[in-house]
């Protein structure tokens, strides 16, 4: 039995409690508007734990119409462009929260949305609070804000600008505030397709067929697939690279459709899928795009290897993003790519090495004389000889060195050769010397040949003091080469037919003097067979004849089928 001194004790326990959820009940809706600050950044917890919790079970992604996003550290769930509102009303302490959403077909402000001003290729971040999570852009003047719940950026500018239509970047679903409500028109779809270009696999084998033109909402037309890009600050060796691989059909058709690396979670790839769809894109609002969240990417991939404001080779790029991009998409099974299938050929490397170096090694206490990884060493005539497979994304030519001497009238002459007399350092019988890591001298025989052909030509040479550039003009077909004239390649399988004619696709050319100057591509439009010019945002149609005439730097040349 309880004595009356018990009852009392759990009498008094009983109204402390009561009395401390009553002064954190009546204090709970201060908070908000004790820090003004803490209120417009801060989300409600509850949605956060949700969050929380779905992003554990969703392992962290977010797939969305076959596009994955991952923000700067930030996850965000499905319904989240509703909880701004929701937060709002519970911190204000008006009773339940309702999902509901008022939906409506027509909006008196739909005429506000002024398309000339949007632009989606910049990142997505607030102009306010420079946050990534849930922004909205405002399709009166273009800027990007946060939320839209009573004490979001977002709200803030509609009731200060009288801007009243706005767009979610990641759902893109477009609400009218400060009412709050869903607008579904179709007039707003032209949006949609700017913001997130989308192809359909029967779209995407028709592109080469299409010889249709564009027009730009200035009035300006332009040619899918064929549009200038953005020089952010000395960007132009990144723009000729991705024009360049622009021109490659397996590639291009690759990153067309998001679903072919939905599971790919790198956000090189990503945005290079994203850029592949707004270059190829028919309904753009203007006839050219800005690589800006490409180059965010690469900077970031890179370790500012590469970055905006500073000139880069473009075949180190381009070396560079092949291998990464194959890392980040092969899988795991097969290990391969579609930058391996497309790029992918294979060297025989037979490597002769001379027997005193072997021996100065010896003395010096350095026994390896490549032991492992030999194919074949032979010890005869004091030379030692290994023999390996290798492969190879491209091949470097070397140019034959540029006179000393002036001529009469005072300017050096330009030598001239042709590309078959370089391309003799493949055929097996040439001896290449290197330096590095040892004097050896090599020989090298093309085993297996890729679809898809890169050739650079080694125009640059550094020495302790500077970089010089050979002039030397390299003279190619533009069409049918022919490989097989020149090069001993390997014989086919039964079944198979011996593809040795290449047709030149993309051609990158350095003008100006070495460490300065500056990049442009000519490219071949597939559906026409027309050559076109491109310098970063100037395209220009041009004949096949200057495509020959120029400094040829990096070549890619396609298989003929």
């Amino acid at each position: 039995m309880k004595t009356k001194r018990e009852d009392s004790e759990n009498a008094a326990d009983e109204d402390g409690v009561a009395k401390r959820q009553k002064l954190t009940e009546d204090s709970s809706p201060q908070l908000a508007f004790e820090n003004p600050i803490l209120s417009l950044a801060s989300y409600d917890d509850d949605e956060e734990e949700e969050d929380e919790a779905r992003r554990d079970g969703n392992g962290g992604k977010h797939v969305n119409n076959g596009r994955k996003e991952e923000g700067n550290g930030h996850n965000y769930s499905e319904d989240e462009d509703d909880d701004d509102e929701e937060d709002e009303e519970s911190r204000v302490g008006q009773g339940k929260r309702s999902r509901a959403i008022e939906v409506r077909r027509d909006c008196p402000y739909l005429d506000t949305v002024n398309r000339q001003v949007l632009d989606f290729d910049f990142e997505k971040f607030c102009s306010v609070s420079l946050s990534n999570l849930n922004v909205y852009a405002c399709l009166v003047c273009g800027k990007y804000y946060q939320g839209r719940g009573q004490k979001s950026h977002a709200y803030t500018h509609s009731l200060e600008a009288g801007h009243h239509v706005y767009i979610n970047l990641r759902t893109e679903k477009v609400y009218c505030l400060p009412d709050g409500y869903e607008v579904i028109d179709p007039s707003l779809d032209d949006i949609r397709h700017v913001l997130n270009p989308r192809f359909s696999r029967e779209q995407v084998e028709h592109l080469d067929r299409n010889r249709q033109w564009s027009r730009a909402l200035d009035g300006s037309d332009y040619l899918p697939g064929m549009v200038g890009l953005n020089n952010i600050k000395e960007t132009d060796f990144v723009n000729v690279t991705i024009q360049s691989l622009m021109r490659v059909t397996p590639l291009r058709n690759f990153f067309l459709i998001p679903q072919n690396y939905i599971h790919c979670k790198s956000q090189l790839v990503l945005r290079f899928g994203e850029l592949t769809r707004k270059i190829w894109h028919a309904r753009n609002f203007k006839g050219q795009v800005s690589p800006h969240e490409f180059l965010q990417a690469v900077m970031k991939a890179s370790k500012k290897r590469f970055r905006i404001g500073a000139q880069s080779d473009p075949v180190e790029f381009m070396s560079w993003l092949l291998n990464t991009l194959h890392g980040d998409l092969k899988s795991l099974k097969k290990g391969s790519s579609i930058i391996h299938q497309c790029f992918q050929g294979e060297l025989e490397v037979v490597k002769e090495i001379h027997s005193k170096h072997i021996a100065e090694k010896k003395e010096n206490g350095d026994n390896q004389n490549n032991e492992n990884g030999d194919d074949g060493g032979t010890e005869a005539d004091k030379v030692m000889t290994e023999t390996s497979k290798m492969p190879f994304l491209m091949l470097g030519l070397d140019l034959p060195p540029p006179p000393l001497f002036k001529d009469i009238m005072e300017k050096n002459i330009i030598p001239q050769v042709p590309l078959f007399n370089i391309l003799k350092k493949f055929d097996g019988e040439t001896v290449t010397e290197v330096v590095r890591p040892r004097i050896a001298r090599m020989r090298y025989r093309v085993t297996k040949l890729p679809q898809y052909l890169i050739l650079h030509m080694r125009r640059f040479t550094k020495n302790n003091f500077f970089v010089e550039k050979n002039p030397t003009l390299v003279n190619f077909p533009v069409k049918n080469l022919e490989l097989k004239d020149y090069i001993p390649l390997p014989a086919p399988s039964d079944n198979e037919k011996l593809r040795s004619k290449y047709d030149l696709i993309a051609n990158i050319v350095h003008d100006g003097k070495p460490g300065e100057g500056s990049y442009r591509v000519f490219v071949q439009r597939k559906s026409e067979e027309l050559w076109y010019e491109m310098q970063d945002l100037h395209v220009s149609e041009t004949l096949p004849q200057m495509v020959a005439l120029s400094e040829a730097y990096m070549q890619i040349y396609e298989q003929q089928q």
